[in-house]
């Protein structure tokens, strides 16, 4: 079993295409989630054309750009406010849904920040449960934004995160939403989220296995205190991973998604890539390139 290395932007806030490009050939990490957000390469508003521009310079050196990391909500309440009865979260989503095509990258990474976290526990283990209200909201996006990715090829892309930080819990609204398996609806499981959550990557790994587009990998320092820890510093248990992965020979995406952004003291993201290499080498036994 061999995973395909990557890592996401928001371990190098501000980092440019070349930077990109530069750290994927230095770390042969070749899969890159980009963060739209101020002050990065890509940004609310960017252009279709600007986004075409970073896309080339990506495929020219060779970088696969697995998704836009959104902050797209797809629970929230989302009325304009004007009163038209628009859906502002939705507009947001087609308009990361385009800028990704332009961009050519796989998909667009959302969350589900259900204002009623009490709900996605309901149905543990993926049994069916009715969806909430914020859960019935993201139904409706999901089906609304179908025609817009099929056109483009781009994929919904749900973290598991914040309200639905368990596989349990995005298994469940899957289910709920008649999301199939290769279509235009599938799941970034965060390794750490799921665990610190109570599950271990190999339960994880079989609810979410249908619908899996790539994982993200950090270490963190204990359950209790899930803060982003140096790459084997941590325990989080990486060898049950890659156990879990080579039992069901799986060989996609692993994305070192590095938190510097919102923990500036730790380590330098090329830092952490090489650090992650030694770390999570039962991951990439063979050696990963694109």
């Amino acid at each position: 079993m061999t995973a395909r290395y990557g890592f996401s932007t928001l371990g190098e806030p501000g980092i440019t295409t070349p930077g990109i490009v530069e750290l994927a050939r230095a770390y042969d990490a070749f899969g890159v989630e980009i963060r739209v957000a101020s002050g990065e390469v890509l940004e609310p508003g960017t252009t279709l054309s600007a986004g075409a521009a970073v896309g080339a310079a990506l495929a020219e050196g060779g970088v696969v750009p697995l998704g836009l990391s959104s902050y797209v909500g797809l629970c929230a309440v989302g009325g304009s406010g004007g009163g038209d009865g628009a859906d502002a979260v939705l507009a947001d989503l087609v308009a990361h849904v385009r800028l990704a095509a332009a961009v050519g990258a796989g998909g667009v990474r959302v969350f589900m920040k259900d204002p009623e976290p009490g709900g996605a526990g309901a149905g543990a283990g993926g049994a069916a449960a009715d969806p909430t209200q914020g859960e019935q909201r993201a139904i409706a996006r999901l089906l609304a934004v179908a025609p817009v990715c099929a056109e483009t090829g781009v994929r919904v892309l749900i973290e598991t995160h914040d309200s639905h930080s368990t596989a349990a819990s995005i298994a469940r609204f899957l289910r709920l939403a008649g999301a199939e398996q290769g279509g235009h609806v599938a799941v970034i499981w965060d390794t750490a989220h799921s665990w610190t959550h109570g599950e271990s990557p190999a339960e994880s790994l079989d609810l979410l296995l249908p619908w899996l587009s790539h994982l993200q990998i950090k270490d963190v320092h204990a359950i209790a205190d899930p803060v982003p820890s140096e790459p084997g510093a941590g325990t989080y248990p990486i060898s049950d991973l890659a156990a879990a992965l080579a039992a069901r020979h799986w060989n996609g995406w692993a994305v070192l998604e590095w938190e510097r952004a919102w923990h500036p003291d730790l380590t330098p993201l090329d830092s952490a890539l090489g650090a992650t290499r030694i770390w999570a080498a039962d991951l990439f036994d063979q050696g990963a390139s694109s």
